[in-house]
C-alpha cells in the first residue's frame, strides 16, 4: 500500500479529497459494472447513458449524442477558468482471459462487421468512474471553487475517431473555450503512482488496410497461380527491415502487421490477401519516411510477384502526436505534488502507444495535459522489471490486463481533482 498523500492544499480543499472515503464503495460497484459491460467503439450507449445520468444527477448541464455516443456536461460556477476533463468510454475487441469474478462476457459486431468478444482491456472503466467521481465531489463543494468544468466523456479512442467526431459535431462551436484540457490514463506503472511527460508524451499512429491482388488457383497447380499468401508473407518479413533499416539509432519508430487474412480451404490457392499494419513515430520527419517506406515495399513486393494489378490502400486510423504543454504540465504536476507529495508522481519517458486526446486542445488553440496512472501490483512490476521476461507483465491490450482495484481507483480520483483544483484556483 502508498503511503497517506503529504498534502499542502488549504484544509477546505483537503476536506473535500476526505470524501473520498465514503464515495469508494459506490465507486466500486460503479466500476465493476462498467468492466462487465464493455462497449466497442462508437457503439457505447449504455456507458453514456450511465455518464450522462450521473452528470444530470449532480447539477450539469447535459449534452448527449456529441459525435454520436459521446457526452458533455457543463458545470458553471461563477466567473473564472474553464477547465475540460476527459474520460475515454470504449472497449476493446479482445476476449478476456483475466480470471476476475467480474469479467467481461459481452460480444458484439466490431467495425469490420466481424463477431467478436469485448473487454475492457484499456483501462477506460476506470477512466469513466474517474471522471464521474471527481464531478461528484466538485458539484457538491461548490464554495471551493469558481469557473466552469466541462466534462467530456468520449467514444471511440481507440479507433481514433472518437475526438474528431465529437469536434466535427461542432464541440468547438457550441461550448465554452477552455483554459486548458486535462486527461489521464491507467498503464503498467506501480498502482499509487503517476507519471508525466512534458513535451511529446505519445506516439503519433497511422494505420492502414492494405489488399493484395494475386491469381487463385488450385492448391495441386501452383503455376497457375499468383499466389497472395506468398506475396503476403514477404510483404511482412520485407516490412521488419524499414526500422531496422531505414531509421536512424537515435529516432524511434514500430511497424506492426496485425492483421493477415487470405483463404478459406487448405488446397485453394486465393486470388486476394488483406493486410492491416500500425506505424508509429515520434518525428514528423521520421513518420513521412517509414509512410512511404511501407508503401514501397508493399508496391514493390505486389510487382515481384507479377500480381495483375497494385495493392489497394486505405486509412483506418490515424492518431496525432500527443504533446503536453511544457508550462501547463509544470504547474498540473505541481498541483499533483501539492497532494500526493514528490515521490509518488514522477516524471516518466514517452510512451509509444498512442491518444486522440490532443485532439482538443488543438482545435481551441489551448494547452493540453495528459498524465498516466500506475495500475500494476508494486511486486509484480518489480519482478517484471528486475528479471529477464518483461514480457510476462500484462500489458494495456492484453486479454490478462486487469490494473489492482485499490489503490488504483482511488489514486485516479485524487490525480484529476487534485490537477482541476490546480486550474480552478
Amino acid at each position: 500500500m502508498n503511503a497517506p498523500a503529504r498534502t499542502s492544499l488549504a484544509p477546505q480543499k483537503a476536506a473535500v479529497f476526505a470524501r473520498i472515503d465514503a464515495l469508494m464503495p459506490e465507486l466500486e460497484k460503479i466500476y465493476i459494472d462498467l468492466h462487465k459491460h464493455p462497449e466497442l467503439s462508437m457503439q457505447e450507449i449504455r456507458t453514456a447513458g450511465i455518464a450522462a445520468a450521473w452528470l444530470d444527477k449532480h447539477g450539469f448541464e447535459v449534452h448527449p449524442g456529441v459525435g454520436k455516443t459521446g457526452v458533455v456536461g457543463l458545470l458553471k460556477n461563477g466567473d473564472g477558468p474553464v477547465i475540460l476533463l476527459r474520460a475515454d468510454m470504449d472497449g476493446l475487441p479482445v476476449k478476456e482471459k483475466t480470471g476476475l469474478p467480474f469479467a467481461s462476457e459481452q460480444t458484439g459486431t466490431d467495425r469490420f462487421g466481424q463477431s467478436v468478444s469485448i473487454m475492457h482491456a484499456c483501462g477506460h472503466d476506470f477512466h469513466v468512474t474517474w471522471l464521474m467521481a471527481v464531478c461528484k465531489l466538485l458539484a457538491e463543494a461548490r464554495d471551493t471553487w469558481k469557473g466552469t468544468v466541462m466534462a467530456v466523456f468520449q467514444p471511440a479512442e481507440e479507433t481514433g475517431a472518437g475526438a474528431r467526431a465529437m469536434l466535427e459535431d461542432g464541440m468547438v462551436k457550441r461550448f465554452p473555450k477552455p483554459t486548458v484540457s486535462l486527461g489521464q490514463h491507467v498503464i503498467p506503472l506501480p498502482a499509487g503512482r503517476i507519471g508525466y511527460k512534458s513535451g511529446v508524451a505519445m506516439s503519433a499512429a497511422d494505420s492502414w488496410e492494405v489488399k493484395l491482388f494475386g491469381r487463385g488457383a488450385h492448391g495441386s497447380k501452383p503455376q497457375n497461380s499468383i499466389d497472395p499468401v506468398v506475396m503476403a508473407s514477404a510483404t511482412v518479413m520485407r516490412l521488419q527491415t524499414v526500422v531496422s533499416r531505414e531509421v536512424a539509432m537515435a529516432d524511434s519508430a514500430v511497424v506492426t502487421v496485425g492483421t493477415i487474412q487470405s483463404g478459406f480451404n487448405e488446397n485453394v490457392i486465393p486470388d486476394e490477401a488483406l493486410l492491416r499494419l500500425n506505424i508509429r513515430t515520434f518525428k514528423e520527419n521520421v513518420r513521412q519516411r517509414v509512410l512511404a517506406s511501407v508503401k514501397r515495399i508493399i508496391e514493390a513486393e505486389a510487382q515481384a510477384s507479377g500480381a495483375p494489378k497494385p495493392p489497394e490502400f486505405s486509412v483506418i486510423s490515424q492518431f496525432p502526436l500527443t504533446f503536453n504543454d511544457e508550462a501547463a504540465t509544470a504547474r498540473t504536476v505541481d498541483g499533483m505534488k501539492g497532494w500526493f507529495g514528490g515521490d509518488r508522481v514522477v516524471a516518466v519517458e514517452a510512451a509509444s502507444g498512442s491518444e486522440d486526446f490532443g485532439l482538443f486542445g488543438t482545435a481551441w488553440n489551448v494547452p493540453s495535459v495528459f498524465w498516466v496512472i500506475g495500475g500494476t501490483d508494486p511486486e509484480v512490476f518489480a519482478k517484471a522489471m528486475n528479471g529477464d521476461d518483461p514480457g510476462a507483465m500484462p500489458v494495456n491490450h492484453s486479454p490478462f490486463y486487469a490494473p489492482v482495484l485499490h489503490p488504483t481507483l482511488r489514486t485516479g480520483v485524487e490525480a484529476m481533482l487534485a490537477a482541476a483544483y490546480t486550474w480552478l484556483d
